[in-house]
């Protein structure tokens, strides 16, 4: 299943790109043509104000009346659909999102296309799989596996879109999702070659490996580029909070936010559009002196104000190219290296850190310039910009959005306790157990008289004359039999239709039990013998390998 989805979302990416030139040639040159165009080389002067404000207006309608969730810059609505919607997109989603992000992007909006191609080769993945019976997670792995194609076709970057897969968006690390993903992006990247040619996208000369020194000032830059993520970040929420304090409907926001994008275009063409001659010329060195000022603030201020408002796109290229002008800005003032080269740097840096992707970021930026000497420079920037972010914000720039929806969700990865602890570790060795042939009427007075052994479980297990296991009998069941046949034996009232665990066993499978006959205590038994009692698990007991876990992270002490 992941082999047509890839091609899918190939194919859906050559369409997008195809779309977004089409729209550029007809916005800002007026002929129809879809070869590849850059909105700041039009001759429209003061009148491009008004092309992205007729782009954001046609993408307010297409939110009010269509579907809004083609809103924002797309990974936070695949998540949410993961986490929250049992990985059902709806197909709508699939048609409106390119075609809202080719329009903003075509128009002039600061944009990457990324962003809208993951959410919809997500969306197509999703749908793909909703046409078979298959499980939630099977169909969270196929949107993932759709989001990872779409990345790896627009980008050329297979392992980067497959560990982006794995640090935001499958909220696991198995191979039965890991296999699908990686299957989807790579052929993805296969049919990239003829559908819009081989990869690199950005290539650069190889630099040499760096120095110690060369190294530190790496690190140096990465600290520095968290503080302008966090920044960033910052901005593009207050952005956010502003538009929502205006007194009318969020479907005029992107038109309103599209004015300063006008302006702003006006004063720094570079900032319109998807801005990816502008990557490579910062990736090359070509950009740098009082333009790259001009370009990191102006950029930095409109992609905030943009996508504050609530129109489509994404936010990779603009964090490359922000991330990109800092890093040239900085490499002016460092004496080794050349601007190129810190751009690259703080462009790994910006992704990393503002995204909470570090691996995905170093990986990214090799693929994109094929200059794989930068690994280490590369790893010890994003590090350190990661570091800053996560002291300096609670959330990402991805997870605030859903946060601000109610939905507070953590993209870490940490060791199940129920799957590392087993059974025998937290279950109850002094079993409540009472006769099977015990009146329920009897039962129920030991029980009101407060026999320690049977107050404190929910549940009774019921033994034979040789003390083997026979049923169990819950409060519910005493309760039923007591208002219908008080006199009847706790054998007659509980159940013999048991499920029980074992000693050893992990307390995840135990639990799937559980979850599967929707029962709350089970019986523990000699797995040789499954009629020996040897303990009692209640939900109390798995809640306690919780509390463990717990102390490990909060309580210190001397080893």
């Amino acid at each position: 299943m992941a082999i047509p989805i890839g091609a899918i979302s190939a194919v859906v990416a050559y369409a997008l790109l195809w779309l977004i030139a089409v729209i550029t040639n007809l916005a800002f040159y007026q002929h129809f043509s879809s070869a590849p165009a850059t909105p700041h080389g039009n001759h429209l002067g003061a009148w491009v104000v008004l092309v992205p404000v007729i782009g954001a207006l046609i993408i307010g309608l297409m939110a009010r009346f269509g579907s809004d969730k083609i809103r924002g810059h797309g990974i936070p609505e695949a998540l949410e659909a993961i986490l929250l919607g049992r990985s059902r997109i709806q197909p709508k989603v699939a048609i409106l999102k390119p075609l809202s992000s080719a329009i903003s992007i075509g128009t002039g909006g600061p944009f990457g296309a990324e962003g809208p191609i993951i959410m919809t080769g997500g969306a197509l993945g999703s749908i793909f799989a909703q046409q078979f019976h298959l499980s939630g997670a099977e169909r969270k792995t196929l949107l993932v596996a759709g989001a990872a194609a779409g990345m790896s076709a627009i980008f050329a970057t297979p392992v980067a879109a497959i560990l982006l897969a794995v640090e935001l968006m499958l909220f696991e690390w198995k191979p039965r999702s890991l296999i699908p993903v990686a299957v989807a992006s790579v052929f993805a990247f296969v049919l990239r070659g003829p559908l819009l040619g081989a990869g690199p996208i950005f290539p650069v000369a190889a630099h040499a490996p760096l120095s110690g020194p060369q190294l530190a000032i790496a690190a140096a830059l990465g600290i520095l580029t968290g503080f302008g993520s966090g920044l960033l970040t910052t901005v593009v929420y207050a952005c956010e909070d502003l538009f929502s304090k205006l007194p009318v409907h969020w479907m005029w926001w992107p038109a309103i936010g599209a004015v300063f994008v006008g302006i702003g275009g006006l004063i720094e063409p570079r900032v319109l559009g998807v801005g990816y001659d502008t990557i490579h010329g910062l990736l090359r060195g070509e950009i740098a002196g009082p333009i790259v000022i001009g370009l990191l603030v102006a950029k930095g201020l409109v992609w905030s104000v943009s996508l504050g408002s609530g129109t489509s796109g994404g936010v990779l290229a603009p964090l490359l190219i922000i991330g990109g002008a800092l890093g040239a800005l900085a490499g002016s003032w460092i004496p080794s290296g050349d601007p190129g080269l810190w751009a690259t740097i703080a462009m790994a840096a910006m992704m990393g850190g503002t995204m909470r992707a570090p691996l995905t970021a170093v990986v990214f930026a090799a693929e994109l310039t094929r200059d794989f000497n930068l690994f280490p420079a590369l790893l010890i920037a994003s590090v350190a910009a990661l570091g800053v972010t996560v002291l300096l914000m609670r959330r990402s720039i991805l997870t605030e959005k859903l946060a601000r929806r109610g939905h507070h969700i953590i993209c870490e990865y940490s060791v199940d306790p129920f799957e590392l602890a087993r059974v025998r570790d937290v279950m109850d060795k002094e079993v409540p157990t009472v006769p099977s042939t015990m009146k329920v009427s009897e039962l129920s007075d030991k029980i009101a008289r407060g026999d320690p052994a049977l107050t404190r479980r929910q549940g009774t297990l019921l033994v034979d004359g040789e003390n083997r296991l026979a049923g169990i009998i819950t409060r519910r069941d005493i309760l039923r039999a007591l208002r219908q046949a008080p006199d009847i034996t706790a054998a007659q009232a509980g159940t013999a239709d048991l499920v029980v665990t074992f000693p050893n066993e992990s307390l995840h499978a135990a639990l799937t039990k559980m979850l599967d006959r929707d029962v709350g205590r089970l019986p523990v038994v000699e797995r040789g013998d499954p009629t020996r009692v040897v303990g009692y698990l209640g939900r109390a007991a798995i809640l306690s390998a919780r509390m463990r876990l717990h102390e490990e992270e909060t309580i210190r002490e001397r080893g």
